[in-house]
């Protein structure tokens, strides 16, 4: 960053702060990273705030980590989640190094067990009012989590979600239950938007042309 940020403090009583914004921040030399991380501390410090202790830490990560941390026998290197991404060390087919991402399995049991809640709630309405409501949310999941990688992670959310509406029209009515599998395949492939990437890589989607 060049220069400091202006940050206004309002001292009034009873006000509450909202959470910061989490923050990644890369470092060729793990002493650089160490240092920053001190002055971020004391520089904190002075406006009375401070870093959560279980959610700063420095890792190994990059293009070096996995030789780097095999050699000193201390397995693959380790993982972060950002933005609802969980990002790894990867490699492309061509095998060079790259930074892979796959949606978070937390977040994603937590919007599976959301869309089952409403659908439960809705069990009586028609099945096209259902089909509609869960077109948008699918098409909303994959408009943000469909980056490059992350194709099993869209997969088994899609699926995910034509279980659990299979599930609810069962527990319906009777002629619901007698449905089989073939009938709830054609309502996914009619009303789930089906699991493509649509996000390029971000060296792609950063080139100025």
């Amino acid at each position: 960053m060049s220069g400091d940020v202006h940050v206004r403090f309002c001292e009034s009583v009873g006000v509450q702060f909202p959470r910061a914004t989490h923050l990644v921040m890369g470092f060729q030399h793990r002493l650089e990273a160490e240092r920053c991380l001190q002055e971020l501390k004391e520089r904190l410090g002075k406006f009375g705030l401070e870093l959560h202790p279980e959610k700063t830490r420095l890792i190994e990560f990059g293009r070096y980590a996995a030789e780097r941390r095999s050699k000193a026998g201390l397995g693959k290197p380790e993982t972060f989640s950002f933005l609802g991404f969980t990002h790894y060390c990867g490699r492309t087919r061509k095998g060079a190094f790259t930074i892979k991402r796959q949606s978070m399995a937390k977040r994603m049991r937590a919007k599976l067990l959301e869309i089952k809640a409403q659908l439960k709630r809705h069990m009586h309405s028609t099945v096209t009012e259902m089909g509609e409501w869960l077109r948008s949310v699918v098409r909303g999941w994959l408009n943000y989590h469909a980056v490059p990688g992350n194709s099993p992670s869209l997969d088994r959310f899609r699926s995910e979600v034509g279980r659990i509406w299979f599930g609810v029209l069962r527990r319906r009515s009777q002629k619901f239950r007698r449905k089989r599998w073939q009938y709830m395949a054609r309502l996914i492939r009619y009303w789930l938007p089906p699991a493509r990437i649509l996000h390029p890589y971000p060296d792609k989607r950063l080139t100025v042309k």
